[in-house]
């Protein structure tokens, strides 16, 4: 071949691959101008590439954990996260005599902006707080956990001079709300229970006088949409919760003790509250293991052990001549033992209103004294007088109700007001043996009136039939 051939070969492999170098070049600019606000790879990254064709799908969504608070909120070494607030990174102790109340309130101020905000009380750590108000409204999705142990001053003699001694947890004004954890409430009640004012405590079973008022444990006072669960409450100095002006409140496994002789220690206590559940708990206390004051409606309770306790009450109701209106109160798959009193419903003489549709069904006793027990002559005096009005009480079933009594009772009472009977009472399935020994007095009916859907065990023929003559009158006592 001529050289000049050679020439013009190599010419034109050389121009080639110039030209095939370049447009590699401009093809990597591209690519990065596409992609300017990608970060920059890390030196072992590697060439970039192109991305492929975007689908018109959107991408799946990432695996989301169904409970967005992690397990033990505590460990979060860098403090609060957004959402949980451990009180330990607000001044608190823990070690059970400090005053830990300011870091409570400061952890609360701050859980209480933000939506579902965790105020954190750790494990192995005691708390100690006097009397305070967590109050609202807060961002909904709050929940205050206890872990450790939380508990008030020691008895009247350490509270704070300034401070209520009628309640010590106050949460008011909320909505939305959890009262949680693994920890215990101890409410230190025994130098409570110990005043001279309270019952059997003065010579020869007397009072004394002197100080009385004790600090409710827990308040729920005008809040909406609460739950609380899994918590051990306990020794409160009276009343270990109350809910009062509230609704929606649901309460499930709970431990609440304090013991068998503690005065006025009821274990719940509702008032003025609707739409409550309570279930799967245990409580056992020195007065009545759930009380229902006036002003509640549609409450179910299920699943509770009571006892020892004065059992499950509604009322008492109508003091000192007031309305009184209780509906749809339905107490199920229970077990009541070793109690005062099983189910009862006890109002004063004087007071109007009503207590109607409620149902105590599936209940097991075991030596209770009053298994079912309706007591409109309920007051404080050795005689209570008949007054012309009185809380009309309707619709009464009860039903597949077994077990054991203590005889020193009669295991049926219903004791209604000269003035306004008791109607519409249904009894199935009740069958309740002597614990030990006898009975001495048959089970008692005055002014009630129902019908036996299985024969009673023991034998009740004191229950009137039909209706009163006067029942078109009571019309004036209903809510």
């Amino acid at each position: 071949m001529e050289p000049i051939h050679w020439f013009m070969v190599l010419w034109i492999a050389l121009s080639l691959m110039i030209f095939q170098n370049s447009s590699n070049v401009e093809g990597r600019y591209h690519f990065h101008k596409r992609n300017k606000s990608s970060p920059a790879p890390s030196p072992d990254a590697g060439e970039p590439v192109a991305p492929s064709t975007p689908s018109l799908s959107p991408p799946p969504l990432p695996n989301v954990p169904s409970d967005p608070y992690p397990e033990d909120p505590g460990n979060n070494s860098s403090g609060s996260s957004d959402c949980v607030f451990n009180v330990m990174n607000y001044g608190a102790v823990g070690d059970g005599s400090a005053d830990d109340t300011a870091a409570f309130r400061a952890a609360w101020k701050e859980a209480c902006a933000v939506e579902s905000g965790v105020v954190f009380a750790p494990a192995d750590y005691s708390f100690k707080i006097t009397s305070t108000i967590f109050s609202g409204p807060c961002q909904p999705g709050l929940v205050f956990q206890v872990d450790g142990i939380l508990m008030p001053p020691e008895g009247p003699q350490t509270w704070p001079k300034g401070d209520s001694q009628k309640q010590w947890l106050v949460f008011y004004r909320l909505d939305k709300m959890t009262f949680t954890g693994s920890g215990t409430i101890e409410g230190n009640g025994q130098k409570w229970w110990d005043l001279p004012c309270k019952p059997h405590r003065g010579p020869n079973g007397s009072t004394l006088p002197g100080q009385c008022d004790s600090p409710a444990l827990i308040r729920f006072f005008m809040s909406n949409n609460l739950v609380v669960k899994g918590l051990r409450i306990q020794n409160s100095p009276q009343f270990h919760m109350k809910f009062d002006g509230c609704e929606g409140v649901q309460i499930e496994k709970l431990s609440i003790s304090s013991p068998k002789l503690s005065p006025n220690t009821d274990g719940i206590h509702i008032e003025n509250t609707k739409s409550v559940g309570i279930y799967d708990s245990m409580i056992s206390n020195g007065d009545d293991c759930i009380s229902i004051g006036t002003g509640c409606a549609n409450v179910d309770i299920r699943g509770v052990t009571c006892g020892p306790s004065h059992g499950i009450s509604i009322g008492s109701l109508g003091v000192h001549n007031s309305q009184a209106c209780v509906s749809n109160i339905t107490v199920r798959d229970t077990i009541i033992r070793e109690s005062d009193n099983g189910v009862r419903i006890k109002t004063w003489q004087g007071g109007t209103g009503c207590v109607s549709a409620i149902v105590f069904e599936n209940i097991q006793m075991e030596n209770v004294m009053n298994c079912l027990l309706v007591d409109q002559y309920y007051c404080l005096s050795k005689a209570c007088r008949n007054e012309t009005s009185a809380v009309y009480v309707t619709d009464l079933t009860y039903r597949n109700i077994k077990g054991t009594y203590d005889v020193r009772r009669p295991p049926i009472h219903f004791a209604c007001s000269d003035t306004v009977a008791c109607t519409n009472i249904t009894l199935s399935e009740v069958e309740l043996y002597p614990h030990e020994g006898e009975l001495m007095d048959d089970p008692f009916c005055w002014n009630a009136y129902g019908t036996q859907e299985t024969a009673t065990i023991p034998p009740i023929d004191c229950l009137r039939d039909g209706e009163p003559e006067s029942v078109a009158e009571v019309s004036q006592y209903t809510c």
